[in-house]
């Protein structure tokens, strides 16, 4: 652009030699050629401030991505923080399942097993009244009165065939003579002092004590020695 002012300029010196004097054109080869370096020079000024422009702008759009970046990790780091809060409370809820299942799977089992414990303990009084009734029997009597002796083969019959299907049911008899006490499946009536048994042993069984499946449903009335 500058040397193309300068060609203009020149030309016009040209035209107008013919019609000035020298000094004259001189004066505007001069004028000319300051008008070309004022050109030159603003050039230059605008190319530096347009590169400085340049500069500012790459800058400018380095501040918003450091913030965007800053911005972006503090997201990622709370997502991280909530998805181990997350996966604390799906674990957490997971086992507190798995351990209700077991105990609903325990409650069902001993219902299944211990379902007819009140009925047992109805029974056992059955058993208890055939059981005083064949004791109750003299057995010095029974070769004498047929009678007698059949209805004392009747009674134990039915008395054994009822333990049998309380055996079947898991259903036992407890009969703890000569055993240590145990608080779990006796009860004790009385303590008596005997000499030949350790103190502590059960000596004496007045009631006997029943147990479903390993739990004690009735404990056995025995005495005690001391």
């Amino acid at each position: 652009m500058a040397t193309k002012a300068s060609l203009t300029m020149k030309m016009l010196a040209n035209r107008v030699g013919n019609f000035v004097p020298t000094a004259c054109i001189n004066n505007i080869s001069l004028l000319c050629h300051s008008q070309s370096h004022l050109l030159r020079g603003y050039t230059t000024e605008k190319k530096e401030q347009a590169v400085a422009d340049d500069a500012t702008a790459a800058d400018q759009k380095k501040v918003p991505q450091s913030l965007e970046i800053e911005r972006l990790t503090q997201e990622l780091a709370a997502a991280k923080e909530q998805n181990s809060e997350l996966l604390d409370k799906y674990k957490r809820a997971l086992a507190d399942s798995e351990n209700m299942r077991t105990r609903l799977n325990k409650q069902i089992s001993d219902a299944k097993i211990f379902g007819i414990q009140s009925f047992c303990k109805d029974l056992l009084e059955v058993a208890d009244t055939l059981g005083h009734a064949t004791q109750a029997v003299p057995k010095e009597k029974l070769n004498d009165n047929s009678d007698l002796k059949n209805l004392f083969e009747g009674l134990s019959m039915t008395r054994a065939s009822l333990l049998q299907v309380f055996k079947r049911h898991g259903l036992e008899p407890i009969d703890p003579i000569n055993e240590k006490f145990n608080p779990n499946m006796h009860e004790a009536l009385f303590q008596k002092e005997d000499s030949t048994v350790e103190a502590n042993t059960v000596i004496e069984v007045t009631k006997l004590g029943y147990k479903l499946h390993e739990r004690c449903i009735r404990p056995a009335l025995v005495g005690v020695s001391k």
